[in-house]
């Protein structure tokens, strides 16, 4: 195997038990289990890769779930192995801590940009290239939510490798500074790798936490809760979305120069 096409149509299989013609044109990314029961159970298929790195469930529509891990390296794997599919569109379905006064938990966040405080991405792209998703996907899911008379908030979130850093009091003033809206694991990196490798992507993020503040931080107890009460709608919206979107959304081929 000497080009990087063929090592990921050797190792998307490897990775999901999943063969490579039975990935969806359209997919759903997370890094949540659960979010995969919950689509294998709706469209009764079944659930491929237990017991590999990542699991995958594809509907009738021919639209596919992978849940891929959490961190920015494994969001950077799978946006690799993605090239032996090509899809035209992915859109994760993630989580993120909300950093202002204006974001609550159980909002939605469509990020305009991520800040690339992960590092991962800089093996892809010099740092001074922007982490943008594509703008004709996200325009679609904005419509979506609109459609369910939902609101959303809009803005810069900051993704870190840093799993724990609420304690730490000179990163939360730098991200006060900065002005980010929210903060995650994933986010850039999937936007900058897909955009190496020619992928239309988005990001649907979940309020699940409010870590700037002590009472903030998520617990075993409140994520269970958030569980409870968002995930149906969570991924009722990206489902939707992304069923949709190849017969009645615009034209979201991405171009490079």
């Amino acid at each position: 195997m000497k080009t990087k096409l063929q090592i990921a149509k050797n190792w998307l299989p490897r990775y999901t038990g999943t063969k490579i013609d039975e990935f969806g044109d359209y997919l759903l990314l997370t890094n949540f289990y659960n979010y995969i029961i919950k689509f294998a159970e709706r469209f009764n298929c079944d659930i491929k890769g237990i017991g590999r790195p990542m699991q995958t469930a594809t509907n009738n529509n021919g639209l596919t779930i992978v849940n891929f891990g959490i961190g920015s390296a494994n969001a950077a794997t799978i946006m690799d192995l993605l090239v032996a599919r090509n899809p035209k569109g992915v859109l994760f379905l993630g989580k993120c801590g909300g950093l202002k006064q204006s974001t609550e938990i159980g909002n939605f966040i469509l990020p305009i940009a991520a800040i690339r405080g992960e590092g991962t991405s800089n093996d892809y792209l010099p740092p001074e290239v922007p982490a943008l998703p594509s703008f004709k996907l996200h325009k679609f899911v904005s419509d979506k939510i609109v459609a369910r008379n939902m609101e959303y908030r809009t803005g810069v979130v900051y993704t870190t490798n840093r799993r724990l850093w609420e304690w730490d009091e000179n990163f939360k003033q730098y991200l006060k500074r900065i002005g980010v809206i929210g903060i995650d694991m994933e986010t850039a990196t999937l936007f900058i790798v897909g955009y190496a490798n020619q992928i239309a992507r988005g990001a649907l993020l979940l309020v699940s936490d409010l870590p700037m503040f002590p009472e903030g931080i998520k617990t075993e107890e409140s994520d269970k809760l958030i569980t409870q009460l968002y995930t149906d709608v969570h991924l009722d919206i990206g489902i939707e979305a992304m069923t949709e979107i190849g017969a009645k959304g615009e034209q979201i081929k991405h171009f490079t120069f």
